[in-house]
């Protein structure tokens, strides 16, 4: 017999747009994005900010999709970069997702590129700054 699939606890009332009450009532309904339980958050918010290379967060960018449904974007961002805050880091907009999390997740990602900026000059680098011109 199997434990049973623990999952986040409910956020309060009229504070998170996760809409996890309809993602749970909906029938076959992808509720792999659940299993990001408090501790699992504390944790990936932690390997996230340790990354050691681009290889590492891109691998890390796949297990999120693959584990918990969650799609991430990291690029530059439209105008130029001069700073971290000019690569966009973007989570889709998903059920069970909830809006702390949302919030998280980048941060913990530019602290690690502001910790290790050869992460950051890799990403600009693999999307070819000069590509437009």
């Amino acid at each position: 017999m199997t434990p049973p699939l623990a999952i986040r606890q409910p956020c309060p009332p009229g504070v998170c747009i996760c809409e996890r009450e309809q993602l749970l009532g909906e029938v076959g309904a992808d509720l792999r994005i659940l299993k990001l339980n408090r501790q699992a958050e504390k944790e990936l918010l932690e390997r996230l900010e340790n990354v050691q290379s681009l290889d590492e967060l891109e691998h890390l960018r796949r297990r999120l999709q693959e584990q918990l449904g969650i799609k991430l974007t990291l690029e530059p961002g439209f105008n130029e970069v001069r700073t971290m805050r000019g690569i966009a880091i973007r989570l889709a907009d998903q059920p069970g997702l909830c809006r702390k999390t949302r919030q998280t997740i980048p941060a913990a990602i530019r602290r690690a590129l502001e910790r290790r900026p050869e992460i950051a000059y890799r990403l600009l680098d693999d999307h070819d700054l000069l590509r437009d011109t």
